[in-house]
C-alpha cells in the first residue's frame, strides 16, 4: 500500500528546533518492513502544499501525529486531505490519547478523521493496515464510507484504538499493552525525512549540521507520575532496549548516517544503571565515543552517581538535562516528584566533578505557589547554575492530576488548544495565590535574573558556538528579555497559512 504520515504545521512564535519526529521514524519503518511504499510530509518544513502532495502521491492510508497544541492543525489537515482524495485518516500521539477527557471522541467526531490511535502507535498502525489492504482486497468499489460501515465489522477486536462508524456510534476498543520487545522495533527510518532541513538538537547553544543531528530511543515509558507531566498518560510500565541493541543502531547513525550528534530521547534513561554502564563500555570499545551526545529530556537526579556519570562521560556524554522543577521543597513534595532538594544539588555537583554540561527545567507557577516559593526557584537555579536554565510557565496539560484540579478549583486561561503554543509567555491557569499577573512577572524575573548574571555572559560569550548562532541567539534574547504583546492572530494565522 501507499501510506503517508503526517506531521502537522505548527510554527512557534520563537526561533526553535525542528528535528525529524521520531514517532513517525518508527511508523515510517514498521511500515516499510511490512511492505509498503512510505512518504512522510512534515508540514513545517515542505515547499509543496499538503493537498497537491496528495493529489500526486494518492496514499491508501494517511497518519497524522498531534500533540496539543498541532490538535486543530491536524484536523484541518484532515478536511484538506479529504476534499482531493478519499482515504482513511488515522490520528494518533499524546493529545487524542487522553481518553479519560474524552479527546479520543473529540477527535473521531471530526469530519476528516477516520479512526484514532490511543497510547504507543506501531503495533495498532500495523494493524490497522492489515485491515484496510484485506478490505480493499473483497472490494470492487472501495471508499472510507463503506470502510467505516458498522456492518463490515473491519475495526472489531483491534486493540488500542478509538473511531465513529458511519451510523454517528462512537466507539472505543480495549487499551493495548505496552510494547514488551522493544528490541524488535526496527530502526527509525530517517531517509524518508529531509534532513537537510532540519536543525540540530540544541541550535541556540551548539553549532552542528542538522543534517548530522538524530535522535535515539534506548527505552519508553516512566515509573514515575509527576502530577503536572503530560507524560504520565502514557504507559507506566518502563521497558528498555538492550545493550547490544542501542549500540547497532548508534554505529548505523554514526557509521552510515554519519552522525555528528545524538539526542537521546527517553524521558528516563538512567532507570536501571546497570544498562547504561554496558552501553557506555560498548560505545567506548567500540571507538563510537568521539561522537558527542545528549540526553535531550533529562534524566532522574537521584540514580546520577558520580561512578554512573563519569563512565557516560568517557563514553561521549556531552550535556544532560534534569527536571529540577522547583527549589521549594514543599512544592516539590506537592508534585509527587519524589525526590528532594539535596539529592538534585549532588546531581549537579557530580556532572560539574566529571565534566558534563547540565540543563536545568524549572517550572514558575506550580500549584500552591506563592510569590516566595517562585523566588526559592530562581534563587535554586542560581545555586545549581546549569549551562541552561529553562524556565517553563505552569501548563495544566489534559490528562495530568493537574489539570484536573485546575479544572475543579481553578480557572483555565486557555480556551482554545492551540493556545497551548510554548513561548507565548502569558499564563495559562490561576488557582490560589497563582495568579496569571503573579507568574508572567515571576517567569520574566527569572530569565532575567538568571542569565543577567556576570557569570553565564562571560560563559556564553567565551563559546565560538555563541557566535556561530549569534543571529538566532540574538533573537531568542530579544524576544526573551523585552517581550512584545501577545501574537493575538497567531491561531487566525496559523489556519489561513493552512488553506494557502
Amino acid at each position: 500500500m501507499r501510506v503517508a504520515l503526517i506531521n502537522p504545521r505548527f510554527r512557534l512564535p520563537i526561533d526553535t528546533r525542528t528535528t525529524a519526529h521520531l514517532g513517525l521514524a518508527y511508523l515510517g519503518a514498521v511500515s516499510e518492513r511490512r511492505g509498503d511504499e512510505v512518504r512522510i510530509f512534515d508540514a513545517d518544513i515542505e515547499e509543496q502544499p499538503l493537498d497537491e502532495f496528495i493529489s500526486e502521491f494518492k496514499p491508501h492510508v494517511v497518519g497524522i501525529t498531534a500533540n496539543t497544541p498541532q490538535v486543530k492543525q491536524a484536523w484541518r489537515h484532515a478536511a484538506q486531505i479529504k476534499a482531493v482524495h478519499d482515504v482513511p485518516i488515522v490520528i494518533g500521539g499524546p493529545h487524542p490519547s487522553v481518553a479519560a477527557e474524552d479527546l479520543d471522541f473529540e477527535s473521531a467526531r471530526q469530519p476528516g478523521i477516520d479512526l484514532v490511535v490511543r497510547g504507543e502507535g506501531e503495533e495498532t498502525w500495523i494493524e490497522i493496515c492489515n485491515r484496510i489492504e484485506d478490505f480493499m482486497r473483497d472490494q470492487e468499489d472501495y471508499s472510507t464510507q463503506a470502510l467505516m460501515d458498522p456492518s463490515k465489522h473491519v475495526w472489531e477486536g483491534i486493540e488500542g484504538i478509538s473511531y465513529q462508524t458511519s451510523d454517528g456510534e462512537l466507539h472505543r476498543n480495549a487499551d493495548r499493552m505496552a510494547m514488551a520487545d522493544l528490541d524488535s522495533l526496527p530502526w527509525p527510518a530517517y531517509h524518508l525525512f529531509k534532513m537537510h532541513k532540519y536543525t540540530n538538537l540544541q541550535p541556540a547553544t551548539d553549532h552542528v549540521d542538522g543534517a548530522r543531528s538524530f535522535s535515539i530511543l534506548t527505552s519508553r515509558g516512566c515509573p514515575y507520575r509527576c502530577s503536572f507531566c503530560s507524560q504520565s498518560i502514557m504507559p507506566i510500565k518502563w521497558r528498555s532496549r538492550t545493550p547490544e541493541n542501542v549500540l547497532a543502531e548508534w554505529r548505523h547513525l554514526v557509521e552510515d548516517l554519519g552522525a555528528q550528534e545524538i539526542g537521546v530521547l527517553d524521558d528516563s534513561a538512567n532507570i536501571r544503571k546497570k544498562r547504561l554502564h554496558e552501553l557506555a563500555d560498548m560505545l567506548i570499545e567500540n571507538k563510537l565515543n568521539h561522537v558527542p551526545w545528549i540526553f535531550v529530556n533529562g534524566i532522574r537526579a537521584n540514580l546520577a552517581d558520580y561512578e554512573l556519570m563519569s563512565k557516560l562521560k568517557q563514553a561521549g556524554l556531552k550535556r544532560t538535562a534534569f527536571g529540577v522543577e522547583t527549589g521549594n521543597p514543599e512544592i516539590l513534595k506537592g508534585i509527587d516528584k519524589n525526590i528532594d532538594l539535596d539529592t538534585i544539588r549532588q546531581a549537579f555537583k557530580v556532572c560539574r566533578e566529571v565534566g558534563l554540561e547540565t540543563i536545568g527545567f524549572f517550572i514558575i507557577g506550580l500549584p500552591g505557589e506563592t510569590r516566595e516559593a517562585m523566588q526559592d526557584t530562581i534563587n535554586f537555579a542560581i545555586e545549581l547554575n546549569p549551562l541552561i536554565a529553562n524556565f517553563s510557565m505552569m501548563t495544566p496539560y489534559p490528562g495530568t492530576k493537574v489539570y484536573a484540579d485546575v479544572k475543579q478549583h481553578g480557572r483555565m486561561l486557555i480556551k482554545d488548544w492551540e493556545d497551548y503554543v510554548f513561548f507565548e509567555q502569558k499564563a495559562r491557569y490561576e488557582m490560589g495565590e497563582v495568579t496569571a499577573d503573579l507568574v508572567e512577572e515571576m517567569y520574566r524575573k527569572a530569565y532575567r535574573q538568571f542569565y543577567l548574571r556576570p557569570s553565564p555572559i562571560i560563559r556564553r560569550l567565551s563559546t565560538k558556538d555563541f557566535w556561530y548562532n549569534l543571529p538566532r541567539n540574538m533573537r531568542i534574547a530579544r524576544r526573551t528579555f523585552v517581550p512584545k504583546a501577545e501574537k493575538t492572530d497567531l491561531r487566525r494565522k496559523i489556519e489561513a497559512e493552512s488553506l494557502a
